[in-house]
């Protein structure tokens, strides 16, 4: 059964903004996920608690992987990110990255893997919009 382009908007989507896609939604998903784990107590009766990513200065990094994510339909999809739109799509990712970093730094014991996540995201988004060349990721 053949797909209408019309109903999938995913259909014809260049590879570079497929990848960024991919990397804003993983970069969404990690900022839900728990940042920080702080456990307390003893063995038998301890108890723990964990903090997503959505406070503080991860609003902005929410917003960032938002930004990239919609930068990604926005033009002609059937063509890499070019001019304008690749310099804001890799400084959306970028800026992800940079506020994912300082707020890992405002607190390094506790970290969880949600924060890592959300750092490699916008790494990984950044160079694919702004690093790789089109002609490498056909």
């Amino acid at each position: 059964m053949e797909q209408n382009p019309q109903t999938n908007p995913l259909a014809g989507l260049h590879k570079q903004k497929l990848y960024a896609l991919i990397a804003a939604g993983i970069g969404i998903i990690a900022m839900f996920l728990p940042w920080w784990k702080i456990s307390f107590g003893g063995l038998f009766g301890g108890m723990s608690s964990s903090v997503n990513g959505m406070h503080e200065l991860g609003i902005i990094v929410f917003l960032g992987f938002v930004g990239a994510a919609v930068l990604c339909f926005l033009g002609d999809k059937t063509k890499p990110f070019e001019g304008q739109f690749k310099m804001i799509a890799a400084g959306c990712f970028a800026g992800a990255a940079l506020f994912t970093l300082i707020r890992f730094l405002q607190q390094t014991e506790f970290s969880s893997y949600g924060i890592w996540l959300s750092l490699l995201a916008g790494i990984a988004g950044a160079v694919v919009v702004y690093v790789l060349k089109p002609e490498q990721l056909k």
